[in-house]
Formats: C-alpha cells, sequence, structure tokens
C-alpha cells in the first residue's frame, strides 16, 4: 500500500500543476506527434453502404500506438518523484516500446517483462525495445502472456520501490492507475470530439475500439461520457472458440473477480482460479477488462461485443486492401465491428479508433495469410470485399 500511497498523491499533485500539464502538452505535441487526424474512410464506408465511417489514426504516433500518451505521462510523473529505473510490462510490445522509448528520452534505466508467448509473437517489438536500451526480461510462467508479465512487474516494483517506478500500460491494476492511465489518454476522445463536430457538425452515433485492459477505449470514450446519443462499443477478442481458455471476451463467461489490485469482471473457472486465454491479438489477451469498463457496462452506458480471430484477421484485410492502412491486430477487431454495424447504419457515423499500426503484426498476418507471402508474388489477387466477409459479418456478441 506505501508505494500505491505514495503514487496517488504525487500524481494529484501533478494533474494539478500547470507546469506539469504544460511539459506534457508539448512532447505530445512536438514528440508524439499529437494531435493524430480523424480520417474519413471514403473507400470503406462506400463499399460497405450505410454508415460513414471515420478513424481516429492513433497508429500514426511516435512508436507506432496510442501506448505513447501514457508513458511521456507516467515518465513525468516518475522524474517528479526522483525515480529513475522504470520497469513495465508488455504484451504486444506497443506499450514496452514506447516505455523504452521515453526511458531513453529522459536517461532512465528501462526494464521491461514480457511473456515468452509474447515475444515469439511480437519479436519485432523485442529488438525495438532491446535497440532503444531496454532490458527485455522473459516470463516463463503460466500461460507466459499478459498477465504472467504484470504480476512478474509488481513482484520487482515492491522489491524496488525506493528508486523504481511502475509504468503500467493499461487501465489495470490498483488504484491509481485506472484513473491515471484514462486521464493521460482521454486527450484520444478530445481530439476525437473536436474533429468530428467539424467534419459531421455534431457527434457521431457510435464510437468503437478494441478492449483488452481498455486503455484505448477509455481514452476515447471518455469524452463522450455525458453524450447519451452516443453509443459506446468496446470490442473484446472472440478468439477461436467459445469454450473457456479459448477466447478473451470477459462477458463470455467471467464474473466479477479480483485480479492484480482491481475488482472487475474476470475470466475465472469454477473455483475461482483466473482462467487462461486466447486472441490472436497478443494486446487483447487478458483475463480482466479495465474496472472502469466494467462499471460502464453495469450502468448500460457502454457496450461490450466480442470478435473473433477469423474476423479480426478478415478485417484487416479489408481495410489494407481499401484503405491503405494495415492495422494492428488490435484494432483490427474494432474495424471488424464497424464493418458488421455499417451496412444497418443508414445515415449514420461512426468513430472507429485505430490504436495502433500493423507493422508488429506482420509476422502473425503472414502466418495465416500463406496466399500473401512469397507463393503468390506476382500472381493478381482479387480486391477485398467487405459485404463478402464471412467472419466479420458472422462476429459475436
Amino acid at each position: 500500500m506505501a508505494p500505491i500511497e505514495e503514487l496517488e498523491s504525487a500524481y494529484l499533485a501533478a494533474r494539478s500543476d500547470s507546469s506539469f500539464q504544460a511539459e506534457l502538452s508539448e512532447l505530445l505535441r512536438t514528440y508524439a506527434g499529437r494531435p493524430t487526424p480523424l480520417y474519413y474512410a471514403r473507400r470503406l464506408s462506400q463499399s460497405l453502404g450505410g454508415a460513414r465511417i471515420y478513424l481516429k489514426r492513433e497508429d500514426l504516433l511516435h512508436t507506432g500506438a496510442h501506448k505513447i500518451n501514457n508513458s511521456l505521462g507516467q515518465a513525468l510523473l516518475a522524474r517528479r518523484m526522483g525515480k529513475r529505473r522504470i520497469i513495465a510490462e508488455t504484451g504486444a510490445g506497443q506499450h514496452g516500446v514506447a516505455t523504452a522509448t521515453v526511458c531513453a528520452l529522459f536517461g532512465f534505466e528501462c526494464v521491461v517483462y514480457m511473456g515468452e508467448e509474447d515475444m515469439r509473437r511480437q519479436r519485432l517489438n523485442v529488438f525495438r525495445m532491446r535497440m532503444l536500451g531496454a532490458r527485455v526480461v522473459p516470463v516463463d510462467s503460466g500461460s507466459r502472456t499478459l498477465k504472467d508479465a504484470i504480476s512478474e512487474a509488481m513482484r520487482d516494483w515492491v522489491t524496488n520501490v525506493a528508486d523504481t517506478h511502475y509504468l503500467l500500460g493499461s487501465a489495470l491494476g490498483a488504484h491509481p492507475y485506472p484513473m491515471m492511465v484514462r486521464d493521460f489518454h482521454k486527450v484520444i476522445g478530445e481530439e476525437a470530439r473536436r474533429q468530428i463536430h467539424e467534419a459531421e457538425g455534431g457527434l457521431p452515433d457510435a464510437v468503437i475500439a478494441c478492449v483488452g485492459g481498455g486503455s484505448n477505449a477509455i481514452g476515447i470514450f471518455h469524452a463522450f461520457l455525458g453524450d447519451s446519443t452516443v453509443r459506446l462499443i468496446g470490442v473484446e477478442a472472440g478468439g477461436r472458440g467459445t469454450a473457456l481458455g479459448e477466447h478473451a471476451a470477459r462477458y463470455r463467461g467471467g464474473a466479477p473477480g479480483v485480479l492484480q489490485g482491481a475488482y472487475s469482471f474476470v475470466l475465472q473457472d469454477g473455483d475461482g482460479q483466473i482462467a487462461l486465454t486466447h486472441s490472436v491479438s497478443a494486446g487483447l489477451d487478458y483475463a480482466m477488462i479495465g474496472p472502469e469498463h466494467a462499471w460502464l457496462h453495469d450502468q448500460r452506458r457502454a457496450e461490450y461485443t466480442a470478435v473473433s480471430d477469423a474476423g479480426a484477421l478478415d478485417a484487416a484485410r479489408v481495410l489494407s486492401r481499401t484503405e491503405g492502412i494495415i492495422p494492428a491486430l488490435e484494432s483490427a477487431h474494432a474495424i471488424a465491428e464497424a464493418i458488421k454495424l455499417a451496412p444497418t447504419g443508414a445515415d449514420k457515423v461512426f468513430v472507429v479508433n485505430v490504436s495502433g499500426r500493423g507493422d508488429k503484426d506482420i509476422d502473425i498476418y503472414r502466418e495465416n495469410f500463406r496466399d500473401l507471402d512469397e507463393s503468390a508474388v506476382g500472381q493478381a489477387l482479387p480486391p477485398a470485399n467487405p459485404a463478402a466477409t464471412p467472419s466479420v459479418s458472422g462476429s459475436e456478441s
């Protein structure tokens, strides 16, 4: 409790400090690349019919995802607290890369914990972290994914708290982390709200984002919470089946429980043991949804659906072929939900958060799109047809 209380006190002081906020805003603008554009996906929208789809382009930020927003904020906070050793966990690797990036920027020591399975899936990001000067520590316990990396990072933190700050990467863990991470990411929604007003003269009908722990989703949802006409749709990982252990959709078989410092909705077995999870996307492969998302669900302010691995992969190919944007596999889940809903949404406006770009997932795409690899060189490939994408149209709610 002592480090949690120290962190909360330091954060509340920093949040009300105009000089702290000014420095963070300047870094977000000049270093990270904010504001990110809101892009009208014209060809995708026209091919689907119905809704007009706008993409919030967090993939254009430095390091390739929204994670840099929170990493910059927490790095400034760590410096303010006199902590010069930074530890972090990562699943898809983007938070690890963002943490390694800000540690290089500020001259901090950086240690990143990552499950061995995620290291295999995200080899490019492991190399990027090491190139930036971070030490990447493989975690071989449990499922060897994000949950286990968080546990190892927490063990490190409580052992070395005097000089170490735990730069948690999602809206998870004990208070104040869910609040703090949300605050550092709410700039996404604030920008999107202004931008859609400029583009459409009003609010969107729906805001759609993928949800693992839920940092990008809570970041874009927050600015719209008071707008009752705007649907907030979080998209979880439907994985490869409906059985426990085959997916990471917490609202499919989950129940209230405590995990790693937070009370939320958790995938667990009949004895309350944390269940194994699966997703083609490492960043969504986690047993618990962020506690604020659970609260929004219980208040019926946000709704949560699930898209299968196949649906996300199909949506990634569709977006690539229609808009020239290869999304991160996490973001592809949100794209899939938009593709599913758009044909029935005549004259509606959707904003989809593209939380990251697909560079990190190229190896996974290659594994799943064998027809596009070396054997396909020189062959004429048919254009993507969103309306004929069976896995996307079959997304589960």
